[in-house]
């Protein structure tokens, strides 16, 4: 491979993923890339694009380069169910010492609007900080191992 995966741009996209979009690392240069699944749909039925802007243009040489390579020059990155966000509040919750700080942040997660109630939650309790340095750091690891699964090499 000719560049290295940045971890830290790794880490933060991890956190950023959007339905209908497929997240992926090019081997060959380390990017990072996303592709609509629909200019995929439209890469695998040959449809024309020409007439699309600019933007959506590139997008689709972007499909058709997946379509074509596939697996060959492109890793699909965990996505958001592998990633499993409610387990990282769960073990956040499980680490905080004070007892009465934990109980709250654990009831705030049972049940529907469990991510809105827990992030209303560690505002209220000032935790907040705490809990995004304890989130990157979890996003952060989980790069690193991606990019160690698959022999990919990154930079910090």
């Amino acid at each position: 491979m000719s560049s290295k995966v940045n971890i830290s741009e790794l880490a933060e996209e991890m956190g950023m993923q959007m339905d209908g979009h497929l997240q992926l690392v090019n081997k060959e240069t380390g990017e990072i890339v996303h592709i609509m699944e629909s200019f995929i749909r439209m890469a695998e039925d040959e449809k024309p694009y020409g007439h699309l802007p600019d933007w959506q243009q590139e997008e689709m040489e972007l499909a058709i380069d997946f379509v074509e390579y596939d697996m060959e020059k492109y890793v699909l990155t965990p996505s958001q169910f592998d990633i499993n966000e409610y387990g990282m509040m769960e073990d956040f919750c499980f680490s905080i010492k004070d007892p009465g700080k934990q109980d709250k942040l654990l009831h705030t997660i049972r049940g529907k609007g469990a991510f809105r109630r827990f992030k209303d939650m560690v505002i209220d309790l000032d935790l907040a900080e705490d809990w995004y340095d304890y989130r990157d750091k979890r996003y952060r690891q989980t790069a690193i191992e991606f990019c160690e699964d698959y022999g990919l090499e990154y930079v910090e």
